[in-house]
């Protein structure tokens, strides 16, 4: 991929005196002056001041996997606290799962500053609905939409927003579950996992919500489900953390829990063959 901003969607000129392309200056730490070509030609073609603002074009600081699962009479979504400066664990005590409303929550993963970004706009949103006071309070469903506008306008101008969102909630007794990607691409689904959760989280929460007849799985069946899966992230994801919180709705409201631990056992690395051992 070609990283220098000033060639994007321009057509290129081979011509030996073609500053743009045989200069360097868009690396970090170079100066336009090092370059012989860019020598050649006006101060401000090179200098980076003019260049594209490329603020968060990729993930730096990001989270992992978001499960969610539906109950008979509500939703359970988890989320760890962990927040990985590329393969560094670097921040610990993340929450990145957000109560928006009365009936919603909303959990996300990517890049943790987008997190921060999306966070300011739904509370933007939650406090001009509070200003209207005209009875209607904001649901999943609106939130869902919301987001999925959000996120493909901003894919839209090529700038977007580096995160995989998880939507749960209650309104009038009817649960709701949601996925919205960085394209603004969305589906609804009873189970849904983001990040290598999508891998290694999904095929056990699929396997535990058909096992029983539709939308009869038991709060306590949920939360089991949701530490197993929990339990095997932590194994097997070299970015997730054994400290993680979970977010229950139902028709009573939205609770998200204090930081938790699962227990782990690795007597089974023992067995494992293979990678050197």
């Amino acid at each position: 991929m070609d990283y220098f901003p000033g060639n994007w969607g321009n057509p290129r000129s081979r011509d030996a005196d073609d500053a743009y392309l045989y200069s360097s200056d868009y690396l970090p730490g170079a100066h336009a002056a090092d370059d012989a070509a860019a020598r050649r030609v006006p101060d401000f073609i090179c200098n980076p001041e003019h260049m594209p603002i490329t603020h968060t074009q990729q993930p730096i600081v990001t989270g992992t996997s978001v499960i969610a699962i539906r109950f008979n009479g509500g939703v359970l979504m988890a989320a760890d606290n962990l927040a990985s400066y590329g393969s560094l664990a670097r921040f610990r005590d993340v929450e990145r799962m957000t109560k928006v409303g009365d009936y919603t929550v909303v959990g996300a993963s990517g890049d943790v500053s987008d997190l921060q970004y999306i966070q300011h706009l739904l509370l933007k949103l939650e406090t001009k609905e509070k200003y209207l006071d005209d009875g209607h309070s904001l649901g999943p469903k609106n939130v869902f939409e919301y987001m999925s506008r959000v996120m493909y306008a901003r894919r839209s101008k090529v700038d977007p927003l580096w995160n995989s969102l998880v939507i749960a909630g209650v309104k009038d007794n009817q649960t709701f579950l949601g996925y919205v990607d960085l394209q603004g691409t969305s589906h609804q689904s009873p189970t849904i996992a983001t990040g290598f959760g999508a891998h290694l989280a999904q095929p056990i929460l699929r396997k535990a919500y058909e096992s029983v007849e539709a939308d009869t799985l038991s709060e306590t069946q949920a939360k089991k489900v949701i530490e197993d899966c929990m339990r095997v992230l932590y194994c097997r994801d070299a970015r997730s953390l054994n400290k993680f919180q979970v977010a229950t709705i139902t028709n009573v409201g939205v609770s998200i829990s204090e930081p938790r631990a699962v227990e782990v056992d690795w007597g089974f690395a023992e067995k494992i063959r293979g990678y050197g051992a």
